[in-house]
């Protein structure tokens, strides 16, 4: 994939260079420290939903080699670190007195990550719902929201103001509609209704442990992180205009504007009416969702074009958002909304590549809330990676990280504020239904032995987060 964008942009010596993982896709140890089971554990163990079998029991074995990740991090200069706590490892049912064992674990990688001078950006929740929760209905049940803000509680409490940034969820688009629409994700459920019930409590989680945290750190950075939908229609006809805007409102709209500005849209009510009667929405839930946010996290892969028509939906074959697709579809009320598959290079997700796509929505986000700080938080690609000799010669995720990088620049040009930029992911790691099948990070795992190998994205990465710049897509 030959780069097709310049080189030698720099960037303002604030800006944020850094890199991100998930608890996990990379800690393992899944059954030591006092770790409960998670809604992850249970479904990567059932037959047929995680391809080869595989499951997150030792991942990339960070929870044994903390010291030697954070060494590597040092190493490539990172300024950030953005890595997700683990709730079943603060609280193995989800509720009561947190676990001195997991907590000290977080403690020790903050108090390592400060002393090696990279700011700590902590996600709350990267969907490892602890099992008992969902044994009581999950992100359908509202009182898991009320169970999230004690848990932010305590987490907060205990790592303090060392962290640089609270981000409360990691993607809830997919915690609730691949988690409990399509099923394709943890924990398996395929309910339209539920899934939108699950929206919402996810937004009042968000709302209730913004609060939490700043009522225990006055002062905190608080954010949210989303994976919001770069949705253009396939032609001006009237079906694809539409088809358009119900995949916006169903992706988009229903978190942005409860979060944001403090309502939901009307549309999803009129679109989605005939599955739920909202009836889970309270009086003064959308005061308690409406958190001003201190920067709010944008992870970014790939833009998507729609028309009027059926459904892309197959049984475990690659859907539009990159994930295992089954019968059901994640898009809810979306009945007649089909995704148009995409010219040009794609990644070993059968993601498309078009970076213009990033400057587009840092530029659209901006323009919408200008007062507003934006961070990329995650952006990467998979593709097949050996070891050759002690190297690994990723040139295609070098040259996608090189042209997003400069697509932040170019959205920055334009006047959007946006502070940082974490590459996903650090190491490769568990990538959910697709197992250990895909490779995002720029370390190489050997995962039968846990050996670490900087590859060529990693050795170029290093010098653009020194220089803060740009450089020519090219390794010696």
């Amino acid at each position: 994939m030959p780069t097709s964008r310049p080189s030698g942009r720099r960037f303002p010596s604030d800006f944020v260079f850094g890199s991100a993982t998930a608890s996990y896709q990379i800690e393992g140890g899944a059954h030591e420290g006092g770790r409960g089971p998670s809604i992850w554990d249970t479904f990567s163990r059932t037959p047929g939903k995680v391809l080869n079998g595989d499951t997150g029991d030792v991942a990339s074995d960070h929870y044994h080699r903390v010291a030697q990740d954070v060494a590597i991090m040092k190493d490539l200069g990172l300024e950030a670190y953005r890595f997700s706590v683990a709730w079943p490892r603060i609280q193995p049912t989800g509720t009561g007195e947190p676990n001195p064992e997991g907590l000290a674990f977080y403690v020790d990688l903050v108090d390592r990550l400060v002393e090696a001078g990279i700011k700590p950006v902590v996600t709350l929740y990267h969907w490892d719902l602890p099992q008992a929760l969902e044994d009581r209905g999950g992100w359908a049940n509202r009182e898991t929201a009320y169970h999230f803000a004690q848990y932010a509680r305590i987490v907060a409490r205990a790592l303090g103001s060392r962290v640089d940034t609270w981000t409360t969820l990691n993607e809830p688009w997919c915690s609730a509609y691949l988690g409990y629409a399509s099923g394709v994700h943890a924990p398996g459920v395929t309910d339209d209704a539920t899934a939108l019930a699950a929206v919402h409590h996810l937004n009042l989680a968000h709302g209730l442990a913004a609060r939490a945290i700043r009522d225990e750190l006055p002062g905190a950075k608080v954010s949210i992180t989303l994976n919001l939908h770069v949705l253009s229609p396939a032609s001006d006809r009237p079906g694809d205009v539409e088809a358009c805007r119900r995949a916006d409102v169903i992706a988009n709209e229903v978190f942005l504007q409860p979060l944001i500005e403090g309502r939901y849209p009307a549309d999803v009510f009129a679109d989605a009416g005939h599955i739920t009667d909202w009836s889970f929405v309270r009086d003064g839930d959308l005061e308690l969702i409406h958190v001003p946010l201190d920067v709010l996290g944008l992870n970014y892969y790939a833009d998507q074009v729609v028309r009027h028509g059926q459904p892309a939906v197959g049984d475990g074959e690659p859907g539009p958002d990159g994930h295992k697709t089954s019968r059901h579809s994640p898009w809810v009320g979306c009945d007649h909304v089909e995704f148009v598959p995409l010219p040009g290079p794609r990644t070993a997700m059968d993601w498309s590549i078009n970076p213009a796509g990033l400057t587009r929505l840092l530029v659209e986000l901006h323009e919408r809330y200008p007062d507003l700080p934006l961070a990329v938080t995650e952006n990467g690609a998979a593709f097949y990676d050996d070891v050759v000799d002690g190297r690994v010669h990723d040139q295609d995720r070098l040259d996608y990280v090189h042209d997003h990088i400069d697509a932040v620049g170019a959205a920055m040009d334009a006047g959007a504020d946006v502070r940082g930029y974490f590459l996903w992911s650090l190491m490769d790691n568990f990538e959910w239904a697709w197992g250990y099948d895909r490779r995002f990070g720029i370390v190489h795992i050997d995962y039968p032995t846990g050996t670490r190998t900087l590859k060529d994205s990693a050795l170029w990465y290093r010098e653009v987060v020194r220089t803060h710049t740009v450089l020519p897509p090219v390794v010696a």
